[in-house]
């Protein structure tokens, strides 16, 4: 999608934007408009794992917690742009040794209600997870967030996802005796017609051409009866090579595929009283996806102030709220205390 200098600017002055508001989140986001916001990204406090000073969190039943969500995720859903995407990061619970997979619930009942669509459940990693060890489970150190999006329109730029990340293109060294020969040895052994092998070994020569020039970086090579097909191939594609020709080969250029996976340490912010802080490094990442510069981002539970930092760090302008007066102090002295980088990180287990 292209954006103008008009979707980029926020001339309504009624909107508190780039302010952290204190109150209760259901009845601050009826007060916006509808298609006012390009994301909204919050992570709620999870389901009876820790006391965040009132609020959502310490329901008796876990059906009770997700029926509250659903209320907010609604008003989400109105405030968002129809290009506009919605990411929720919720975390599990065990219960008498049983996992209740709450962030799974939470996801089927938001589908269920709206019309949204769910387009990944990306997983964050954390490298350092809690130093403690269970003897009859493995310890957590992953959790989801859930993109949502309200039309296939939705803003999407996925060469700045985890762009630090991206390997350059390289010329591989190749013992050129060696490149490809398994796949000559393939071609000899299928039940390809003559015709076919030859012009599988002509193409299969041209591709290690480019790999030993520097043109492509590597190739796979798959071959009628002897390889799977491939995986989601459509009519036209690599599916249909493999019928008509016998073979189909894949060039790849040196980029890592962008995968659902986002890997940082947990970390902490000294003075924070706020029990649980999400790294801004992750938000950085869903605002490079989903948002362009100057884009309008709502945090409904903005906590520590996560979501404020990595707008202001990346020239987003963002909304948040919390119910926590003490919260919300701290979140503006953290947005205060942030020019072009996050200042007094560090990891909370080394």
């Amino acid at each position: 999608m292209q954006y103008t200098p008009a979707d980029l600017q926020h001339t309504d002055t009624s909107l508190p934007i780039d302010q952290i508001l204190c109150g209760d989140n259901l009845e601050l986001i009826q007060k916006l408009p509808d298609c006012s916001m390009q994301l909204v990204i919050t992570s709620p406090p999870y389901f009876q794992q820790r006391d965040y000073g009132g609020g959502m969190g310490n329901e008796t039943e876990v059906n009770e917690y997700i029926d509250k969500l659903l209320c907010l995720f609604r008003e989400c859903i109105r405030v968002v742009r129809d290009d506009g995407s919605i990411v929720f990061n919720i975390g599990d619970k065990y219960m008498d040794s049983n996992l209740l997979l709450v962030p799974y619930r939470f996801a089927l009942a938001a589908m269920e209600i709206s019309p949204v669509k769910l387009v990944n459940e990306i997983t964050w990693v954390k490298r350092n997870p809690t130093p403690r060890q269970f003897r009859r489970r493995l310890v957590s150190s992953t959790e989801p967030f859930f993109h949502f999006a309200k039309s296939d329109n939705y803003y999407y730029d996925i060469n700045a996802f985890l762009a630090q990340e991206r390997s350059p293109k390289q010329v591989r060294k190749k013992d050129s005796t060696k490149l490809g020969q398994r796949y000559f040895e393939l071609i000899t052994e299928s039940d390809l017609s003559e015709a076919e092998k030859t012009m599988a070994r002509r193409a299969l020569t041209e591709v290690i051409q480019e790999v030993l020039q520097g043109q492509t970086y590597d190739f796979r090579m798959k071959i009628r009866g002897i390889h799977a097909e491939p995986f989601g191939g459509q009519i036209g594609g690599r599916t249909l090579q493999m019928k008509n020709k016998g073979f189909t080969i894949i060039r790849m250029h040196g980029n890592k595929l962008k995968r659902d996976v986002i890997e940082t340490s947990v970390v902490a912010v000294k003075g924070n009283k706020h029990p649980a802080i999400y790294p801004v490094e992750v938000v950085e990442e869903f605002l490079h996806l989903l948002t362009p510069p100057g884009a309008l981002v709502l945090d409904p539970f903005m906590g520590s102030g996560s979501t404020a930092v990595a707008c202001k760090k990346l020239e987003r302008h963002y909304i948040g709220y919390d119910i926590n007066a003490e919260y919300c102090k701290f979140a503006e002295q953290r947005v205060s205390a942030t020019q072009g980088q996050e200042l007094r990180l560090f990891d909370e287990q080394q």
